[in-house]
């Protein structure tokens, strides 16, 4: 039976920082993104346009017009954003489903202590240790990472409450949450704030909860029957991938626009 494990599993450490399988594999994307964004700029400079040009306009001018359906005339202010979450989300689901993911497995030297195994013996403890060799994936896709989700999740809400104060000023845009004008809207503002708080843990946890559980059952199925029964659920997390990085973007949006009203 394959080993699951929830969290991302430790490769190296750089001093007291801990490098992650999906955080190594994280920087692979990052490279490919650096890539498209050279060859984009380069084919727009020079005019000598090719196949992948032609392929990134097409990507942004439909997440333009699609977000410009929510947020209207504030479409320059908040596509650059809002482009980024739903590519670099997608990008990482689609990427967690690439053969080697989860299946390229390393060594990791693991400490042992002998203090349990001696006490069992009648002997006195010690704080000898001996190592033994644990097989981990190298590489994990990032989304089913949930400190990664749990960042895309706070840069989202953090940006929401910074273009409210942007477009809204700070002092209007804090009293959405502290009004001690009368009792029920110092209520309200509280339940503002626990709305926003809530927003953190909804992104957090439907992202994750979503994607990790798809790599499992993946996992589960190649396992157990022969490998041409997982391709219809491949197809199956292949849609899922993109409904999530369009749920947590469009969501984002709508965050990002009702932010910015006038609240009456």
């Amino acid at each position: 039976m394959p080993k699951i494990s929830i969290k991302a599993e430790t490769l190296f450490h750089l001093g007291s920082f801990q490098v992650t399988n999906s955080l190594f594999y994280s920087l692979f994307i990052l490279a490919f993104f650096i890539y498209l964004a050279y060859e984009y700029h380069r084919q727009s400079v020079s005019g000598h346009y090719k196949g992948l040009y032609y392929l990134i306009n097409l990507v942004l001018r439909l997440l333009y017009n699609l977000f410009e359906s929510i947020v209207h005339d504030k479409i320059d202010t908040f596509f650059p954003l809002l482009a980024a979450f739903f590519i670099w989300i997608i990008v990482q689901n689609w990427s967690g489903l690439l053969p080697g993911v989860g299946s390229i497995m390393v060594g990791i030297k693991e400490p042992v202590s002998h203090t349990q195994t001696l006490e069992e013996k009648g002997e006195a403890p010690s704080m000898a240790e001996e190592e033994k060799i644990e097989q981990i994936p190298l590489f994990r896709g990032n989304n089913a990472d949930i400190n990664a989700t749990l960042a895309l999740a706070l840069v989202a809400v953090a940006m929401v409450q910074v273009y409210g104060v942007k477009f809204l000023g700070f002092f209007t845009y804090i009293k959405k949450f502290i009004d001690i004008s009368n009792p029920v809207n110092f209520v309200l503002g509280i339940l503002e704030i626990m709305s926003e708080v809530s927003k953190v843990l909804s992104f957090t946890f439907r992202l994750f909860g979503n994607i990790f559980a798809g790599e499992v059952l993946l996992t589960i199925v190649a396992f157990l029957v022969p490998v041409l029964a997982s391709f219809p659920f491949l197809i199956l997390e292949i849609f899922v991938g993109f409904v999530q990085a369009l749920v947590f973007s469009m969501l984002t949006s709508v965050f990002f626009s009702l932010a910015v009203s006038s609240h009456h």
